[in-house]
């Protein structure tokens, strides 16, 4: 059966010499596989460009319950990037969240909560004119929301961490604010809070692991 959805693409393989398995995180359905045949042709460079991760689409997809791999009829951008891909601060802000909702987002449940979340943040994020350093340190703390385990006091993320009071009521600002919220927070506070919040996900995520995009955010965000 076809159905309208929109999605945003988590990441895709190769298969075969021209086929890609692309894993999208649909409005409808959640976390879906899809392969897409021919698209690695050179004639279709283009359309390979919207399998791309973290691009938004729009979608029309056959859908069968407890199939594996899926199929896609239609699929236009949703939302073409205008800055993220330019710029090296948001691009780099971009990559390490997307490999955090690689690891976090698995379950199928309030699937239109969530891609709704993830689609309009990083719309914003790609249309902040200033201030994007703190951008992932709000993200993550409302991205824990929606995957059930967010926190409601600081010291939630703070627990069994040498936090300073300074740090404390910086953490207590990001649990309120939104990502037009200016905060000032100077560099190494910022990293040791992303550090308190990784912690913090490690905690409540299984197999949550390293990030290998770990260490080129702690440089690039300054």
């Amino acid at each position: 059966m076809l159905h309208k959805t929109r999605g945003i693409v988590f990441r895709l393989v190769n298969y075969s010499e021209t086929s890609i398995i692309v894993t999208i995180f649909t409005e409808a359905f959640g976390l879906q596989s899809y392969i897409v045949n021919g698209v690695r042709k050179k004639a279709k460079s283009t359309s390979l460009a919207l399998y791309q991760p973290l691009t938004l689409l729009d979608l029309v997809v056959y859908h069968r319950e407890n199939a594996s791999i899926m199929r896609i009829k239609d699929v236009r951008c949703l939302y073409p990037y205008g800055h993220i891909a330019h710029d090296f601060k948001k691009s780099t802000i971009a990559l390490f969240l997307c490999e955090v909702v690689n690891k976090c987002v698995k379950e199928e449940a309030h699937a239109h909560e969530l891609c709704d979340f993830l689609i309009h943040s990083f719309i914003h994020l790609d249309q902040m004119e200033t201030d994007s350093e703190n951008f992932h340190l709000i993200f993550l703390i409302q991205l824990s929301r929606h995957l059930g385990f967010g926190p409601t006091l600081a010291s939630e993320i703070s627990e069994g961490w040498m936090a300073d009071s300074e740090e404390e009521k910086i953490i207590s600002l990001l649990l309120q604010v939104t990502y037009t919220h200016a905060i000032a927070i100077s560099n190494r506070q910022r990293r040791n809070i992303l550090d308190m919040i990784l912690r913090f996900y490690t905690l409540h995520t299984e197999n949550f692991g390293e990030l290998k995009s770990l260490p080129v955010i702690r440089e690039i965000i300054q």
